[in-house]
């Protein structure tokens, strides 16, 4: 099931179900006005909701009507809570070392994880605004998920189960920023602006056999002004599972229905020159840093920039047919007004 909410109705949007293929939609009202009244009565929703994809997607629905990503918001505008992990080792070791800090051993037994701004989010295919290009600028490609409620102390199994559905994510970084922040021992706060979300959330049956062990095993492809940049496989080198992730925040604290848990930047450990972008056969990158980590290590300091004003980013994910599976997030930096 594909599920995305509209820019109307108010802040929180309106509620629609996808067809597969992204062409159709239809709006639910009698069943759920909001994603998040949807995820707070779950039990009493999915069956209806699922109906109502199953007629989008064997063309009799009398309600469909096109569908076009741009008129998204991210399918929840903000959500009670956005907690991000850090569950690609490869990108914490880049990104560490790019700040001249060192791995220690707990990071393979225990996830990093900061807790962002979920008041706001940003749309799928809305700018992302920023005063200063001095901040440097840096999109971060990941998988999300969102749980319904889940209990302080759950198990990983349990977690597991608790997962409703599953999205893109670009984690918007201001990497000028956070090494200052990070100095002060109390984490990201101004080095984190708004993040934006896919155009689409799935439940994780839609995704098949890609959808196991608590990972998406597909390629996250991102492009930077039009050329390929990364395209990592989500399933690869995933040290904690989004199980695993869930448990983490859940240890000292209940997580409510409609609780967002990135998986932190997807990253696979490559080798030869630049860590292997995609020029050189590899499989890139989701975020410039890493980049710009391994231009560092092999020619002594970062060559390619950060993002600037009328830059674009756009990160999908395709299927094994070549389907996008939650649409394109495609967004632009602009300067602050």
């Amino acid at each position: 099931m594909k599920l995305a909410t509209l820019k109307t109705g108010g802040r929180d949007g309106t509620l629609v179900v996808v067809n597969r293929d992204l062409s159709l939609y239809q709006r639910v009202p009698g069943i759920a006005a909001t994603l998040q009244q949807a995820l707070d009565h779950w039990n009493a929703c999915e069956a209806q909701l699922r109906h109502i994809y199953d007629v989008l997607n064997d063309g009799t629905s009398t309600h469909a009507l096109p569908f076009d990503p741009g008129a998204c918001h991210s399918p929840l505008p903000r959500a009670y809570q956005w907690a991000d992990g850090s569950a690609y080792i490869n990108h914490v070791e880049l990104v560490r070392k790019a700040r001249g800090a060192g791995l220690p051993p707990e990071f393979y037994r225990d996830p990093l994880m900061y807790q962002g701004g979920s008041d706001s989010f940003i749309g799928p295919r809305d700018p992302i605004v920023v005063a200063s290009e001095a901040w440097g600028i840096d999109f971060e490609g990941e998988v999300c998920v969102v749980t319904g409620d889940v209990p302080m102390g759950a198990t990983p199994a349990e977690c597991a189960a608790a997962i409703r559905l599953v999205m893109l994510v670009n984690d918007v970084s201001l990497r000028g920023l956070i090494p200052a922040e990070l100095a002060k021992g109390f984490g990201f706060f101004q080095s984190k602006p708004a993040s934006a979300f896919s155009p689409v959330a799935v439940t994780p049956d839609e995704l098949g056999e890609a959808w196991r062990e608590n990972k998406v095993h597909l390629p996250l492809s991102v492009r930077l002004n039009g050329r390929q940049f990364g395209q990592p496989d989500a399933g690869v080198d995933m040290t904690f599972d989004f199980g695993q992730l869930i448990a983490h925040a859940a240890k000292t604290r209940e997580l409510e229905a409609g609780s967002i848990i990135g998986s932190g930047t997807v990253s696979n450990k490559q080798g030869g020159l630049w860590g292997s972008n995609i020029e050189n056969g590899g499989v890139g990158y989701c975020c410039l840093a890493e980049l710009r980590m391994y231009e560092t290590i092999e020619q002594g300091q970062p060559v390619t920039p950060f993002m600037a004003y009328g830059d674009r980013v756009r990160i999908e994910m395709l299927n094994a047919a070549g389907n996008t599976v939650f649409g394109a997030i495609e967004n632009e930096i602009k300067p602050a007004q």
